[in-house]
């Protein structure tokens, strides 16, 4: 008779995070301490959401209000009465069309360039070896410390004198470069493999089409991250447009509401938060429709905090 002992089947092993209940209990096995500090960012998080978003509510309110409630003392924050008719009477009573339609042309236009020369000229300085190549981009990119207040004299003197001031061409030609643009879109090429470069000069591609055919399609959230940008920054300017644009059919929807305030209806505040109201609904939408975009853009151009 055989007495030997045979050992039993060892037990498979556990790993954490494998979805087992041991390791699901050690996840659930939180000390108060983590608890508690948890529970501190959830109501510090919460506290700077409500923070954010009471500006945007309360101009949603005072654009359904009458001209005399939007500064009440104390405030208001619910109109009594919801006047629906001033997104009716800010059409009818302002240019509204003209200003969204040069807003929108000049965001477009603006956000289309500065893909084009941002990624175009990020490929040359993330693949093309030129002598001076690390000299001239740092000098570039060092153009982003320098305020624009610091030379909008002499761009507007150049502008005079090609006889550009009172068009939407002057915005166009002072926004179409940025070296912001540049800088993230070389960043994410650092990104993307040599190789794939490699292989396709030796199929015969031309530095144009590798850059068009291979570094355009995979720098996508790059792309939209840079877009998004640009035009939010392009549809909020409101300088710019206040130094070049003088005659009342090329204004933007910014300077617009600034002199539909101040000169034509007697500082009508509701009407006014109306039409920032409207002017904020592209902005939200884009973001909203681009915001996976862009967040894998950022993340992975190394724009990281």
């Amino acid at each position: 008779m055989d007495l030997s002992l045979t050992a039993p089947p060892a037990a498979p092993a556990e790993h954490p995070g494998d979805g087992t209940p041991s390791s699901a209990g050690q996840q659930n096995r939180m000390t108060p301490g983590r608890r508690i500090g948890q529970a501190v960012v959830y109501v510090v998080l919460l506290i700077a959401s409500v923070a954010l978003l009471t500006p945007f509510f309360w101009m949603v309110m005072s654009s359904l209000k009458s001209a005399n409630e939007v500064f009440s003392v104390p405030i208001n924050w619910i109109p009594d009465t919801f006047r629906w008719h001033n997104f009716v009477d800010i059409w009818s009573k302002s240019d509204m069309v003209t200003w969204i339609r040069n807003t929108m042309l000049l965001s477009v236009v603006v956000t289309f360039l500065q893909l084009l020369t941002g990624s175009f000229a990020a490929y040359g300085f993330a693949r093309i070896r030129f002598p001076g190549r690390d000299v001239l981009f740092l000098l570039y990119i060092g153009t982003i410390a320098v305020p624009w207040q610091s030379y909008m004299i002499p761009q507007f003197v150049m502008m005079s004198k090609v006889h550009l001031t009172d068009t939407l061409w002057a915005i166009v030609l002072i926004q179409a470069f940025g070296a912001f643009g540049v800088f993230l879109m070389k960043q994410f090429y650092e990104t993307i493999p040599e190789e794939l470069s490699e292989a396709a000069r030796l199929d015969g591609l031309s530095e144009y089409a590798i850059w068009r055919r291979i570094m355009l399609p995979l720098s996508v959230p790059a792309l939209a991250s840079l877009g998004l940008i640009t035009f939010v920054t392009t549809w909020n300017d409101y300088l710019g447009p206040l130094i070049y644009l003088r005659t009342p059919s090329n204004w933007t929807i910014q300077l617009g509401l600034q002199s539909f305030i101040s000169s034509l209806y007697d500082a009508n505040y509701a009407l006014m938060f109306t039409g920032l109201t409207i002017s904020v609904i592209p902005i939200a939408v884009i973001f909203l429709l681009g915001q996976r975009y862009f967040v894998e853009g950022i993340a992975s151009s190394g724009l990281k905090g």
